[in-house]
């Protein structure tokens, strides 16, 4: 019987640390919008260093980038911008695997 309080105890902290304000919300949200656009800038800036010198390591950071900012960028963005109801786990795995492939790119261009 000590156990049931304590359970929903826990579940009353968990929901009260995860309830934000609309306007934090929406502050957050630009804000990472604005961290993947820059990244989006940084694979194009690489792209052109690539096109410029013809070197390959550029190329894979650039498509790195692209991989790991501008595609989740893309699904976050369609993602709110459709009345999508669920579906939130299954872009969240693929805006992850993206992440990592670019990543994966970066390190693999860098090591060239």
């Amino acid at each position: 019987m000590l156990q049931e309080p304590a359970s929903s105890l826990g579940e009353v902290m968990l929901q009260a640390g995860t309830q934000l304000s609309e306007s934090l919300r929406m502050g957050l949200l630009a804000y990472e919008l604005f961290g993947a656009a820059l990244g989006v800038v940084i694979a194009y800036l690489a792209y052109r260093g690539y096109r410029r010198n013809q070197s390959r390591p550029m190329l894979f950071v650039a498509v790195g980038f692209a991989l790991a900012l501008g595609v989740p960028l893309v699904l976050t963005v369609v993602y709110l911008a459709l009345p999508i109801t669920g579906g939130r786990v299954a872009v969240q795995v693929t805006s992850q695997t993206f992440e990592v492939a670019g990543l994966l790119c970066i390190i693999y261009g860098l090591r060239l």
